[in-house]
């Protein structure tokens, strides 16, 4: 609303102000109740309402954009969060997010739609990297992007080194963990167990860093290691569902442990999540595998 109309009513129309003031309260409460929601992954809940917030601005935009997008509905999220950026254009997490949406839209696609959905979600990244440098995030997405995409889609291993560095001068951790995805993929195997080592010494109370660390030994086939890793990770942090997922997917994925893994999956059920820990459909699906289904 305009703030010059706002205060021609403070001034001539004091009755008219006092019925308009009730919305103008209401609107942060609104929408910290569907963030709140949305952390509890609620997110129908917190769709009905954001949508009867008018007028909508870029951070209403955005959360209905992410929860279009945890529920699975990605053209949805890239058309809402378009509105967030053209709202907002200076906004380094918002091109973020509309680059997460146009790669699962890629994802998803036909082999004809995937590239251009591809190239958007680059380009995304690539920009809210550019709006904020320090942006950890937006540079680990565009690590993967050019890890794993091929070079017609603007994937390299030469642009990933850069974005290794980047992430090094910002956090000498993530710093570890992004040049040990760079010596994985080129399969340099000791190269990359050094820099997850070091990731994990330097930040001794994260759990994720020894999670990254036991899948990594898990995958070159070290599995006593690998379970040594998990559990000093269960340490620091023993109702993770981030950690009880991870556990149970490397079983699964080496074809072991499958009683213990199915175990850990119904544990993951029934904890409660957030929309940084792996979706119920992901688990389920897992634990479908888990029994021979």
């Amino acid at each position: 609303m305009n703030e010059g109309l706002i205060a021609h009513r403070m001034r001539f129309c004091p009755v008219a102000l006092l019925a308009v003031w009730p919305l103008l309260a209401a609107s942060p409460t609104s929408l910290d109740q569907a963030r709140q929601l949305y952390q509890l992954t609620d997110y129908a809940a917190s769709l009905k309402i954001l949508e009867a917030i008018q007028p909508k601005d870029g951070p209403v935009f955005e959360l209905i954009g992410r929860n279009h997008y945890m529920q699975g509905e990605y053209k949805k999220a890239t058309e809402i969060l378009e509105k967030a950026a053209a709202a907002d254009p200076a906004n380094s997490d918002y091109e973020l997010w509309l680059g997460r949406a146009f790669g699962r839209r890629a994802e998803t696609a036909s082999p004809f739609t995937a590239p251009p959905n591809a190239n958007k979600a680059r380009q995304h990244f690539e920009k809210a990297v550019q709006l904020n440098p320090r942006n950890m995030e937006a540079l680990s997405d565009l690590l993967e992007y050019y890890l794993e995409a091929p070079g017609f889609m603007g994937g390299g291993l030469d642009k990933a080194v850069g974005v290794a560095d980047q992430m090094a001068s910002v956090d000498p951790v993530e710093g570890h963990c992004a040049q040990a995805r760079l010596a994985e993929k080129k399969k340099e195997f000791g190269s990359a167990e050094q820099h997850l080592q070091r990731a994990a010494e330097l930040a001794p109370h994260q759990a994720s860093r020894l999670i990254d660390l036991a899948r990594f030994l898990a995958r070159q086939g070290r599995y006593r290691e690998s379970d040594r890793s998990f559990s000093k990770a269960e340490k620091i942090a023993p109702n993770s569902p981030q950690l009880i997922y991870a556990r149970a997917d490397t079983y699964i994925e080496q074809g072991r442990n499958l009683a213990a893994a199915r175990k850990l999956l119904q544990r993951y059920l029934e904890a409660q999540l957030t929309p940084d820990d792996p979706p119920r459909a992901a688990a389920e699906k897992l634990l479908k595998k888990a029994s021979g289904g």
